[in-house]
């Protein structure tokens, strides 16, 4: 089936209590057994599993066409189980410019416990590879990444992670199963930030994982996600799952409102540079039309200046929200280094603005007016 059926469809049954066409949400933390001491209904614990959990993990696993799903409370809990499923004195390879959480939890906890990791740049092979070690077993990148908008060769990457014996895990928050397949590519995990575009609205937590197969790293990850307990409740799977059935609708929409409005800033006089793979000018343009369906709803806008001239050119949207986080119907802007830690390589003067589904040519008219304006205090924002 397309992507559209499965997003409506995939992991819902027929509700046998009342023939309800929307799936009820199970609030049971605790399940009847049999006479027989058996579970005829396949849930024990909430901890362990529940209906509507059930339900999110089968989807995504669908969506994704991988052989195993898993739901977390959040993306940052999915990455987590997955470096908790490592030992001490393996090795990671992860993207430097990944999601700075993930940097932020290697360096300050699983270095502690033992956890190697190398940072390197995943969009130069040559990079990748040269770091790789006899005990490397997993590198996990992002494309396109957050907030520069880079596009990493998935199939590539993969390459070279199976020539040394590891895994790659690609986060596709950015991308989605509706645009990016990366197991297709050679990917074999597949992580998502669900509070983003599954979700799609702005009111919920959870993660995500897919797994190509069903053994090995897979049955420690759920291991992990049973004992340490970090698993998405079942209103927020119910949440998820409502969100994903207008997943294809709203990225593709994101996506083609995305474009035009990279377009037009590309060639304002107050921007600097845009950051969207969708771009010919795009240094990863090449690789994102072999590898994406379309470019996404993601882009950032470095602005003429420094980092007051970028929150100067915040403060006068109207219409988008200054707000911390993406992929929702509402549009978004952030000064992205405000909100990074120390050492940041995100330049100051640059927004990140994650486009929702207001009309494009509004979300431009509100973009043409702040960069328009001046900066508190008279002096212009160039």
């Amino acid at each position: 089936m397309t992507i559209d059926t499965l997003a409506v469809h995939a992991g819902e049954a027929p509700d046998l209590n009342a023939g309800a066409v929307a799936a009820p949400i199970s609030l049971s933390t605790t399940f009847e057994r049999a006479e027989d001491g058996s579970l005829p209904h396949g849930h024990l614990y909430s901890r362990y599993s529940n209906p509507n959990r059930d339900a999110l993990e089968a989807c995504v696993r669908a969506l994704e066409g991988g052989a195993c799903g898993m739901a977390f409370a959040s993306g940052m809990a999915a990455i987590a189980a997955v470096l908790e499923s490592l030992a001490p004195g393996d090795h990671v390879v992860v993207a430097s410019d990944a999601y700075y959480g993930t940097a932020t939890i290697l360096t300050g906890h699983f270095e502690r416990w033992g956890l190697e990791h190398t940072f390197v740049d995943f969009t130069d092979s040559d990079a990748v590879a040269a770091s790789m070690r006899p005990n490397t077993v997993l590198l996990w990148g992002e494309s396109p990444t957050n907030p520069m908008l880079k596009v990493v060769d998935v199939e590539r990457v993969a390459a070279i992670a199976h020539a040394g014996g590891a895994l790659l895990g690609i986060d596709n928050t950015f991308a989605t199963p509706v645009l990016q397949r990366p197991f297709a590519l050679g990917a074999d995990i597949v992580m998502h930030s669900a509070t983003k575009y599954l979700g799609g609205h702005s009111d919920v937590m959870a993660g995500v994982l897919v797994f190509k197969e069903a053994a090995g790293m897979a049955e420690r990850v759920r291991t992990v996600q049973m004992r340490f307990g970090g698993v998405a409740s079942p209103f927020d799977c119910w949440l998820v799952m409502r969100g994903i059935k207008t997943l294809p609708l709203r990225v593709r929409a994101q996506s083609e409102s995305a474009l035009a409005i990279a377009r037009r800033l590309e060639a304002h006089p107050r921007v600097e540079r845009v950051h969207y793979p969708g771009l010919a000018s795009h240094p990863g343009h090449d690789i994102a039309v072999r590898q994406m369906e379309r470019f996404g709803g993601m882009l950032s806008v470095q602005v003429r200046g420094d980092a007051a001239d970028a929150i100067a050119v915040a403060a006068r949207l109207k219409l988008f929200i200054r707000a911390t986080s993406l992929g929702g119907v509402h549009s978004l802007a952030e000064h992205r280094a405000s909100v990074e830690p120390p050492g940041s390589s995100t330049p100051g003067n640059l927004l990140r603005l994650s486009i929702g589904l207001e009309h494009p040519d509004d979300l431009i008219a509100d973009l043409e007016q702040a960069l328009g304006g001046e900066r508190p205090g008279g002096k212009e924002g160039g």
